[in-house]
């Protein structure tokens, strides 16, 4: 990979575990937390597998 796509796939990282860190401090339970993630990752598989 580029070091472009390496950068993004880092930036990508820290925000995905900065959300769950701040979701995990305001309460939400860890089940919501997955379930959102999952869905986000369906959703996205979806639409790629879909173009």
């Amino acid at each position: 990979m580029g070091q472009d796509i390496n950068v993004a796939v880092s930036y990508l990282d820290k925000a995905i575990a900065d959300a769950v860190d701040a979701a995990k401090e305001a309460g939400l339970p860890q089940g919501l937390i997955v379930g959102l993630l999952h869905g986000h990752a369906h959703a996205q598989t979806h639409q790629m597998v879909s173009e």
